[in-house]
C-alpha cells in the first residue's frame, strides 16, 4: 500500500468515505481508504437505519435537501433490494389541528411529486386502528400513511466498500491518521500508524503520499484543517425492543407528549426499533457513545403514551444504541432537533473535507466532494453524473430451498460475495439464528473474508446479533466460537480475551444506563 502512487487518499471508514471510495474507483482513480478504527464504527452502524427523505426537514423548508434525499431513496430502493427495503409509516392524528394535518398531508403530497408516485395517505379512526391495533384509541381522528425505506446502515457501507473494491479501489480499517503531509506548500499525504495499538505517539509512523487527501471522518472531520465549519455533534440513543412486546407490522411515528419531537417504532432485522433522541453531546468523541438515562426514560415515555395497553418498561429492552451525528452549526440557540442536516464541503491546497449530510445521500455527497476535487487533480475528467449505485448481481443458488426473500437478502447485503458465502456454509448454517434474521453462515463468512479484527467487529457490524440479542447475543457464545474461531485464527487465549472485552463493551454502552458490571 505504501509502495504505490495514490491520486486520492480518503479519511474516514462510514457511508460518506465508502461513497466517495466507490464514485472515484468506479470513475478510474487510484483511490485508498483508511479507517482508524472499524468500518461503520461511528455513526453509520448507529443510525436510525431509515432511508428516507426527510418529511420534518421539508416541514422546515429544506425542501431541495428532501428532493434530493428522496430521488436518492428511490435509487437504493431500485439499485439495493434485499438492503434497502420499502417501510411504510402510520402516524395517528388525535385531531389537534386540521390546519396542522391539511400542512402535513400537503407535505406528503410534494414528497409524492418528488418521488414520481402518488398514494392515498389519510384514513379514518377505524381504518388505522385496524392499520395499527395497538395504538391509543381515545380521542383517535383517523391517522397518515406513506412509505419511506429502510436499511442495515452497518451492511449498507460494507456493500459500498465492497462495489469499491471490484473497481480497484482499496479499503483498511485500523488504520490511524497520525498528520498530514504537507509539500510545497500543499497537503500531499499523510503519515499512519497502527490503529489496533494504544501506543500511537511511539509506534512507527509511515508515510503514504497521495496527489488528493479528502477528509471524510464524520464527527471527526476538520480535525486536521483549520478552515472549515464548526460542527455540532448530536447523539441520537435507540432502543431494541422484541418483536412479540411491540409487534407492527409498519412503523409509527408520533409526537412525543413531552416535546412534540417525532419518534418511532418499526420492525428491523426481527426486533422492533425505537427513536430517537436529539441532544447535544457533550462526552467527547474518543469513546463509543451510550445511552443516558434520560433518554432512556424519553423514549419510554413515548412508547407508554402511544401504546398504553402494552405495559412497556425496561425490562422489555434487549439492547440500546447511541450514535453522534457531525451536524453542521447553524448558529447559537436552535435546538437540536432545528439544526440543518444539510453537508458542507470546503476546501484547502491538496485536501478537500465533508461533514454532514444524511446516510440517504451518501452518493450524492460523494458526487459533490469529487467536483470539488476534480479542481486539483489535473488530467482526470468526468461528466460526474449519477450512475446506478451497485451493480445488480443474481440471486445465490442455495443448496436447499431457501425463500426468495431470504435470497434476495443475502444478494442485497452480500453482493457478487453472496454465493461464496452460500457455498461456505457449514451444517445447518443456512439456518437463522433465533430471535433475528441473521443467518449462521454469515458469521462463518465474515471471520473468514471481511476484515473482522476484533469480536465487536463480527457481532455489532458485520452482523447486528450484538443489538438483536439480550447481553450482546453472548448466550450463543459456544455455537459462535465453533464457527469463527478457526476461521479468524485466534487461540484459545485470544479468543477469551476478546470475548470479555466484548462483554464489557455491551454493558457499558449497549445495555440500560447503570447497569453496567463493575
Amino acid at each position: 500500500m505504501l509502495q504505490r502512487e495514490w491520486d486520492v487518499l480518503v479519511i474516514g471508514g462510514g457511508i460518506t468515505g465508502a461513497g466517495i471510495l466507490l464514485e472515484a474507483s468506479r470513475r478510474g482513480l487510484r483511490a485508498l481508504l483508511v479507517e482508524q478504527r472499524d468500518f461503520a464504527w461511528g455513526t453509520s452502524s448507529r443510525s436510525s437505519k431509515l432511508v428516507h427523505g426527510g418529511l420534518r426537514y421539508l416541514a422546515q423548508g429544506h425542501v431541495r435537501l428532501t428532493r434530493e434525499a428522496v430521488r436518492e431513496r428511490e435509487a437504493l430502493l431500485r439499485d439495493a433490494p434485499g438492503l434497502v427495503e420499502p417501510q411504510r409509516f402510520a402516524f395517528p392524528d388525535y385531531g389537534a389541528s386540521v390546519r396542522k394535518r391539511r400542512t402535513v398531508l400537503a407535505g406528503l403530497a410534494l414528497y409524492d411529486l418528488f418521488a414520481g408516485r402518488r398514494e392515498r395517505h389519510w384514513i379514518d379512526a377505524h381504518d388505522f386502528a385496524l392499520l395499527a391495533p395497538n395504538v391509543a384509541r381515545a380521542d383517535l381522528a383517523g391517522g397518515m400513511v406513506y412509505t419511506d425505506a429502510k436499511t442495515d446502515d452497518a451492511r449498507l457501507v460494507l456493500r459500498t466498500l465492497a462495489e469499491a473494491r471490484r473497481h480497484g479501489g482499496v479499503a483498511v480499517n485500523y488504520i490511524s491518521v497520525r498528520s498530514l503531509i504537507h509539500t510545497g506548500g500543499r497537503v500531499a499525504g499523510a503519515q499512519l500508524v497502527n490503529g489496533l495499538r494504544d501506543d500511537a505517539d511511539t509506534q512507527a509512523v509511515h508515510e503514504l503520499r497521495a496527489r488528493l487527501v479528502i477528509d471524510a471522518s464524520g464527527a471527526w472531520a476538520g480535525k486536521l484543517s483549520a478552515n472549515g465549519p464548526r460542527l455540532r455533534p448530536l447523539r441520537g440513543s435507540h432502543l431494541v425492543l422484541p418483536a412479540w412486546r411491540l409487534p407492527l407490522a409498519q412503523a409509527v411515528s408520533l409526537m412525543h407528549p413531552v416535546d412534540g419531537r417525532p419518534v418511532f417504532a418499526f420492525p428491523w432485522e426481527g426486533a422492533t426499533l425505537v427513536g430517537t433522541t436529539d441532544v447535544d453531546h457533550r462526552d467527547g468523541l474518543a469513546n463509543e457513545a451510550a445511552i443516558t438515562r434520560a433518554e432512556l426514560d424519553y423514549l419510554l415515555a413515548a412508547l407508554r403514551a402511544q401504546f398504553p395497553q402494552l405495559d412497556l418498561g425496561e425490562a422489555d429492552v434487549l439492547a440500546t444504541y447511541a450514535g453522534v451525528r457531525p451536524v453542521v452549526d447553524s448558529g447559537p440557540g436552535d435546538a437540536p432537533s432545528k439544526a440543518g442536516r444539510e453537508h458542507a464541503v470546503w476546501c484547502g491546497a491538496g485536501l478537500v473535507s465533508v461533514a454532514g449530510g444524511k446516510l440517504t445521500t451518501f452518493r450524492a455527497i460523494a458526487l459533490d466532494v469529487l467536483r470539488q476535487a476534480q479542481r486539483q487533480l489535473p488530467g482526470w475528467q468526468d461528466d460526474l453524473a449519477p450512475v446506478p449505485v451497485y451493480e445488480q448481481v443474481a440471486l445465490p443458488r442455495a443448496p436447499r430451498r431457501m425463500s426468495a426473500p431470504l435470497l434476495r437478502r443475502l444478494a442485497g447485503r452480500h453482493g457478487a460475495q453472496a454465493q461464496a458465502l452460500v457455498d461456505a456454509a457449514g451444517a445447518d448454517e443456512l439456518e437463522t439464528i433465533p430471535g433475528t434474521e441473521t443467518l449462521w453462515a454469515e458469521l462463518r463468512w465474515a471471520a473468514r473474508a471481511e476484515g473482522v479484527e476484533q469480536l465487536d467487529d463480527l457481532l455489532l457490524r458485520r452482523t447486528r446479533i450484538g443489538l438483536l440479542l439480550r447481553g450482546g447475543g453472548l448466550e450463543h457464545a459456544e455455537r459462535i466460537r465453533a464457527i469463527c474461531q478457526m476461521e479468524l485464527g485466534w487461540d484459545d487465549a485470544r479468543w477469551d480475551h476478546e470475548q470479555a472485552a466484548y462483554a464489557a463493551l455491551i454493558a457499558r454502552h449497549y445495555g440500560l444506563p447503570g447497569q453496567e458490571r463493575p
